[in-house]
């Protein structure tokens, strides 16, 4: 699509948005930056902005006149594509783009793409820093908080670009081709989002819907959803397993990581000579291993990044030892199932803070993978009530509801024993608390200095 001199309406003001109006302004496109929210200040958002050539900023309302102007729609991951405005544009068959797609659209060089309800960011760190250590030109960009429209225009044919790409990403790609794409593992999320299961399932396989069978989809084959999907992917598929061996693919056999390709088995690592701890971060390491075998890394080279690679900051990340008692940071864990993770990665008596915002999520399964673990539960925000009707029908009994998150967080320090370890790790998003959960976790991890002082 030509878009130079085309006036191209990008719909959200955050760093995607940025980051799309500033890669159309360089490419000769009239971006025209729209934000419903009228009270942010515009001076700041033009030096957020930059120099932007032909960049219109709009706030609050976009007239008839300007509607009619635009060629092309880019929305940012926030904004619903079954919202009126979007609709509109639909119906006059107006191009609706995400920041990925744009980006790509500009961008050279192979691309790695990685979703799935949970584990993408430590996968897509672990494989952006194996890339780095054998590849020259390599970006970590998407979902993970560096705009992929950034970056698009420095990449060069051997540029590799491992890209975390979330369901609401992938709603609004069309081209979007990847090498390599995964996805680890499709659990019930964003369901006030997607509506159905079904459609988040479906939204989340369109990262592989360009492939071909020169290409290749990792998936995990103890996950329903991925690997009934390997019988329709068009791409290559690499299975990986943390419950049985598998006659191709990665798989773990006792403690150790095994590769089995072409009627060879290679026994490549004993999961302990890794910094990561818990079984999710095993099969995000499995993973890690069948992407870059795809990006032919050598195997050595693979596994002394994996020994050498330490945890996500907010992902089951151990933050001190205050008085005997350990302290984990998992306010990545913003759903249920990110939340059994967790919990499952304990192996000390727990006090456990949960609850944030409502994503109309179930919490029976979550509850039922304490298996006794957990001696308190603190619960805070919009789901702490709902949680704990869960928790009672479960037998869970040390049940306290917290008004703050620092009210939360004393209740952990009186109740944690030596020997004991407290977790954050809500099961919920952060939304009307904090801005996110990295806000949340660096609380967290504040409050946790603090103890003693």
């Amino acid at each position: 699509m030509e878009l130079k001199g085309q006036k191209v309406l990008v719909v959200g003001s955050g760093k995607s948005g940025i980051g799309a109006a500033r890669l159309l302004g360089k490419a000769g496109a009239l971006p025209v930056l729209f934000d419903s929210n009228e009270k942010l200040d515009m001076t700041e958002l033009r030096e957020k902005t930059g120099d932007v050539p032909g960049l219109e900023i709009v706030l609050g309302e976009l007239d008839e006149e300007k509607k009619k102007e635009i060629g092309l729609v880019v929305i940012s991951p926030g904004v619903p594509i079954d919202a009126p405005m979007l609709e509109e544009y639909r119906s006059k068959n107006i191009p609706i783009w995400g920041e990925i797609e744009l980006a790509y659209a500009f961008a050279q060089g192979n691309v790695i793409a990685i979703t799935g309800t949970n584990g993408k960011t430590t996968t897509t760190t672990l494989v952006g820093q194996i890339m780095k250590a054998y590849f020259d030109s390599v970006y970590v960009v998407g979902n993970i908080g560096n705009p992929y429209t950034d970056i698009a225009l420095q990449t060069k044919p051997e540029t590799v670009t491992v890209a975390e790409i979330s369901s609401f990403q992938l709603e609004t790609v069309h081209t979007f081709h990847p090498r390599v794409s995964a996805i680890l593992n499709i659990t019930p999320d964003h369901l006030n989002r997607h509506h159905t299961m079904e459609c988040y399932v479906a939204t989340k396989e369109k990262v592989a819907q360009n492939q071909t069978a020169e290409d290749t989809c990792v998936l995990n084959y103890e996950d329903a959803y991925t690997r009934e999907f390997g019988n329709r992917c068009p791409a290559k598929v690499i299975f990986f397993s943390s419950r049985r061996k598998l006659e191709e693919g990665v798989y773990l056999d006792g403690e150790e990581i095994v590769l089995s390709e072409g009627g060879k088995e290679l026994r490549l690592m004993n999961i302990h000579d890794m910094n990561l701890v818990g079984m999710c971060n095993v099969e995000n390491v499995m993973a890690a291993i069948a992407i870059s075998r795809a990006m032919n890394v050598p195997m050595e080279m693979i596994l002394n990044t994996i020994r050498e690679f330490k945890a996500v900051e907010h992902r089951i990340e151990f933050v001190a030892t205050k008085n005997g008692v350990d302290y984990y940071n998992d306010s990545k864990g913003t759903n249920p199932d990110a939340a059994i993770q967790g919990i499952r990665a304990m192996s000390k008596p727990t006090v456990l803070i949960g609850g944030g915002y409502d994503k109309q999520s179930e919490y029976d399964e979550w509850i039922e993978a304490f298996e006794g673990k957990v001696k308190a539960f603190v619960l805070i925000g919009q789901t702490r009530e709902k949680i704990a009707e869960c928790a009672r029908k479960h037998g869970i009994s040390n049940i306290i509801l917290a008004d703050t998150f620092e009210e939360a967080f004393a209740i952990c320090v009186k109740q944690a024993q030596p020997g004991d370890a407290v977790l954050l790790s809500p099961a919920c998003a952060s939304w009307g608390m904090f801005p996110n959960y990295e806000v949340r976790g660096k609380m967290f991890k504040e409050l946790v200095g603090k103890i003693g002082v």
